[in-house]
């Protein structure tokens, strides 16, 4: 699958990956710029931009019409905000590629942003806030990169707080979008069925006059760290949710598939060392996941679960295990190559639609030094050996890098900070 990059004259770098044997199209606009790029008095404020977003343009003038228009050819959209990345997309039948693309652009490039939307959307957020509180599983990742970025925009929720969504004016998002919305910050991707240089001219058309501004730079974390660490959320819940995890590799490291492989094997499907440990063999969970986040300039690989009150202790101490056995054993072949298979596999089906495929080279765009294909990445994962996991999880695996957060009825961390320090 090839893809072709154009970049306009101001900056704005279009993607365009066609696709065959599908009849769907996907357009995802993307402006790298999230949550971690805000001040502590503008803490959510990338993220109700996106919501206002959907609120209506001069052509669209409302939320409902902006709706109807995209559910007439049952268009599959939406938004998100993480961060480091803001984006817009739309799914749809080929035959409507043009359309969502011309709504998309619409929306990014003419929202009126009126104070009295702004004044209704902040119930609506007020009202996710109030949801995600309800959801230990979803708050204590947060807690983990709270303890891993304290004093950093990084380690902040990326929804804010309640009380500077309930301040912020017009002209605080007119101001925000003014600075960080810019061509150079923006990245277009088309992928599935339609006509290249139809898409093309329509980006040049509606984007060929965007404002260039700058490239958005931010402020580097510390990750000066020389002890275990741990952080506890009281909270009367029916389970204990906790993650255990070490600082890791940047998003473009030169080890990140060999970090991947290692997050795999370790707890990334139900074959894996840690699903079969924790939750077959032992029954301490029915969730538990190993996985690897990071970004521009840090990450982390870390593991999930939810547990009895009683054995979060136990968990640990399972987990704790399985890290260093991996940290001192090299895999074996088979185990390898398992974690190979699946991940190419995955990779596979997700290149059998177009939203996976536009998501892949708009992020492969964004997040690394050189744009790969499907065909590189499988050979950078083929390249992995034994010696690689293993040395990669000798780097990582260091006392001094583990960091653990829990949200549960927990208030004294003598005993799991005893625990962490073997």
């Amino acid at each position: 699958m090839n893809y072709k990059k154009t970049t306009l004259k101001n900056g704005l770098r279009i993607m365009t990956v066609p696709m065959k044997g599908t009849q769907t199209a996907t357009v995802v606009v993307m402006v790298d710029v999230g949550s971690r790029l805000e001040k502590e008095n503008q803490a959510g404020l990338s993220h109700f931009v996106e919501h206002m977003f959907f609120k209506g343009t001069k052509k669209r003038p409302t939320t409902q019409i902006i709706s109807e228009e995209l559910d007439s050819f049952g268009g599959e959209f939406n938004a998100s905000t993480s961060k480091d990345k803001t984006l817009y997309y739309a799914k749809v039948d080929s035959n409507h590629i043009c359309q969502a693309f011309d709504i998309i652009s619409d929306m990014f490039l003419n929202s009126k942003i009126e104070q009295a939307e702004i004044n209704r959307e902040r119930g609506t957020i007020t009202q996710e806030i109030n949801m995600y509180l309800d959801l230990p599983g979803k708050t204590v990742g947060d807690e983990f990169e709270k303890l891993l970025y304290k004093n950093s925009s990084l380690g902040r929720e990326i929804i804010g707080y309640k009380k500077t969504v309930s301040r912020f004016k017009r002209k605080d998002f007119i101001k925000y979008i003014r600075e960080n919305y810019n061509a150079s910050n923006t990245v277009i991707c088309v992928a599935g069925k339609f006509d290249e240089k139809k898409i093309i001219a329509d980006a040049k058309k509606y984007f060929g006059k965007f404002s260039k501004g700058k490239t958005t730079k931010i402020s580097k974390v510390s990750e000066k760290q020389n002890k275990p660490e741990v952080r506890i959320k009281f909270k009367k819940t029916d389970q204990t949710h906790f993650v255990i995890g070490n600082r890791a590799y940047h998003r473009d490291h030169k080890d990140r598939y060999a970090l991947a492989l290692l997050a795999t094997i370790l707890g990334g499907n139900m074959s894996s060392r840690l699903f079969i440990e924790v939750r077959e063999r032992r029954g301490l969970a029915y969730s538990v996941h190993s996985g690897v986040d990071a970004y521009q300039d840090c990450g982390y690989i870390a593991t999930q679960a939810g547990v009895e009150h009683d054995k979060l202790e136990q968990a640990i101490n399972v987990i704790l295990k399985e890290y260093k056995k991996i940290a001192t054993e090299k895999v074996s072949q088979r185990e390898l190559k398992k974690a190979k298979d699946f991940l190419k596999g995955r990779g596979v089906m997700g290149f059998e639609a177009s939203d996976e495929v536009a998501m892949f080279y708009v992020s492969q765009e964004t997040d690394r030094e050189k744009v790969l294909n499907l065909k590189d990445v499988f050979a950078k994962i083929n390249a992995v050996t034994a010696e690689d996991i293993l040395r990669v999880a000798k780097d990582v695996f260091q006392n001094k890098k583990l960091n653990c957060a829990i949200v549960g009825p927990h208030k004294n961390s003598k005993k799991i900070q005893k625990i962490l320090n073997l």
